[in-house]
């Protein structure tokens, strides 16, 4: 009895909550057709983002600028104005960034209209069905005519059929916009709509990657950072497909970033995209979501569009929540160890004012840690120049048997408390330097168009002058790889002198590699950087001035050396 009684009471519940759930679905959820303009149409699982193909014809940018009506953007980094035909951020320069280190050089320009040279912009809308959206032709109704930190501006559109489309715009001081998406459903059904937001470019990066930095199309997935994509394999590979919770996605240059960020709280898909056009694109959606009537639905999200200053980038990390945003500048294996010297440098630079003292007191800064281990290396070169007799000595007799000579050698060392490997520390310990300064000077937009003194104004550009055409006075520009300035030249004699002051390797093909190797630098290091140029011929100086030093402390050492530099008669 008590069996059947239960049986009946499950199905009675059962009932209950199919009737319920069908009730509840039926007020909050669409059925699969809905009324617009007097006819049945079927609602659907929104589409995939659209393509923000732009113009084919490329036209002046004057000319395209004035052709729509606009709202102007202002703050103290950006000036530029979003275009209220399709809602699109497409005209944008960086006002702290100049072009060129000319005076007059019109500053950086990173967005660009669509159908202009190197069309380049952000967009943000909405798929869906059972309902007209707006699209790329779109014309929005401002709040105001500027946009300015404190001074947001809502763009509206009603389609005309019940739902009211709402874009609230925000920018902060720095490169950061808040974008907020929103549609009202005033009809009498229930609306399917999926906010998106994307990033469209022409043209791939002028920058290419290279082994030391990546540029072009870059995310954080989940979590982590992306570099594997770059344009060619999009376009050979077709479109890039991610799902993700939270991160970010966009394009990468030299100096520059466009990214759009959805809410670090929601799964959202994002891609890659190759257009017909041959357009790059970035691009997320959150899940697709029903919009019933009488209701609205919201959705924030960001824009970054500006220069990648890593004080910027770790404020929007930490303080909005972005995921591994400072990841937009590819540091590589060694940040670690990249960071702290960047930081140091930055410090210096701010005390002092000027970036080429800052790399001078950086070279005194990492000479002074070095200098016992400095200590250390010339004791050992006076020991291994007092043991040279010896050497020679087993050489001769053990001259038919290698492995005999290893072992004595090395009990030789070892009786003697000799290091044959401490000269090489200094220079080993100066390679992670040497290449963390490199990568700083390389990625880094805070040292960018950094002048030094007298013709050096950029020290993240090549030594300009060189003797090669008498320093400009002769009316030819010599090809790359001859194009020797001042600062190579000049790293490469503190090296040979440098060097001479060191006892010579008793091997003489060593000695002859010894011999060429300032001369092959010169050559390394002309196309570099003039900052690190800078860096090593003032590591070459004090380097000579601590061998001065070390030598007048052990000078039985310096005899040796200045006797095993004199050519043999």
């Amino acid at each position: 009895m008590n069996e059947q009684r239960n049986l009946i009471l499950a199905v009675v519940l059962s009932a209950l909550v199919l009737v319920g759930w069908g009730l509840v679905s039926q007020h909050y959820f669409p059925p699969s057709t809905k009324v617009v303009n007097g006819k049945q149409v079927p609602v659907t699982k929104p589409e995939s983002n659209p393509i923000a193909n732009g113009a084919t014809a490329v036209r002046d940018r004057k000319i395209v600028l004035a052709e729509a009506p606009r709202v102007a953007i202002a703050t103290p980094r950006l000036a530029g104005s979003i275009n209220l035909k399709g809602a699109r951020i497409d005209d944008l320069v960086l006002t702290q960034q100049r072009q060129t280190i000319d005076r007059n050089s019109p500053p950086v320009r990173l967005l660009s209209p669509a159908g202009t040279p190197d069309a380049y912009f952000a967009g943000f809308g909405w798929t869906g069905e059972g309902t007209i959206l707006p699209g790329p032709d779109t014309v929005w109704t401002p709040s105001g005519n500027q946009l300015a930190p404190n001074t947001p501006v809502t763009l509206s559109w009603d389609n005309g059929h019940g739902q009211l489309f709402q874009i609230r715009l925000s920018v902060d001081d720095g490169y950061m916009f808040q974008v907020d998406q929103r549609i009202a459903n005033h009809g009498a059904g229930a609306v399917a709509a999926r906010p998106y937001a994307l990033v469209s470019r022409a043209t791939a990066t002028k920058d290419p990657s290279t082994w030391t930095q990546h540029v072009g199309p870059v995310g954080v997935f989940d979590g982590a950072a992306n570099y594997k994509f770059n344009y060619k394999n999009i376009t050979e590979d077709g479109d890039q497909h991610f799902s993700t919770n939270g991160g970010w996605i966009g394009f990468s240059d030299k100096y520059w970033l466009t990214a759009v960020i959805p809410n670090q709280s929601s799964a959202v898909d994002a891609a890659f995209r190759r257009g017909p056009s041959g357009s790059f694109q970035a691009d997320f959606s959150p899940p697709p979501a029903i919009v019933p009537p009488g209701r609205a639905l919201g959705y924030q999200s960001l824009f970054f569009a500006g220069a990648k200053e890593v004080e910027l980038l770790n404020r929007y990390q930490n303080q909005l929540g972005v995921a591994k945003f400072d990841k937009a500048i590819d540091w590589g294996w060694f940040e670690w160890f990249m960071k702290p010297i960047f930081m140091l440098l930055r410090w210096l630079y701010a005390q002092i004012g000027n970036f080429g003292v800052a790399i001078i007191c950086l070279t005194l800064i990492i000479r002074g840690l070095m200098f016992p281990i400095a200590q250390k290396q010339f004791k050992s070169m006076a020991s291994m120049r007092t043991l040279q007799p010896k050497i020679a000595a087993l050489q001769e007799r053990h001259k038919d048997d290698k492995p005999r000579l290893q072992q004595e050698t090395l009990k030789l060392y070892q009786e003697e408390k000799v290091n044959p490997i401490a000269g090489c520390l200094p220079v080993v310990l100066q390679i992670p330097v040497f290449y963390a300064l490199y990568k700083v000077l390389s990625v880094s937009v805070e040292m960018r168009h950094k002048p030094f003194v007298l013709w050096l104004h950029d020290l993240s550009a090549p030594d300009p002058l060189t003797p090669i055409n008498l320093f400009g006075y002769l009316p030819f520009n010599p090809p790359s790889i001859l194009h020797l300035g001042v600062l190579p030249i000049l790293l490469g004699v503190t090296m040979w002198y440098q060097m001479r002051l060191n006892p010579p390797p008793p091997d003489p093909v060593q000695k002859q590699m010894f011999a060429l190797m300032p001369w092959m630098m010169m050559f390394f290091f002309a196309p570099l950087a003039a900052g690190l140029q800078l860096y090593y011929v003032c590591n070459n100086l004090f380097t000579i001035a601590q061998q001065t030093f070390l030598y007048s402390r052990h000078p039985g050492m310096r005899a040796a050396a200045a006797t095993a530099a004199k050519p043999p008669k």
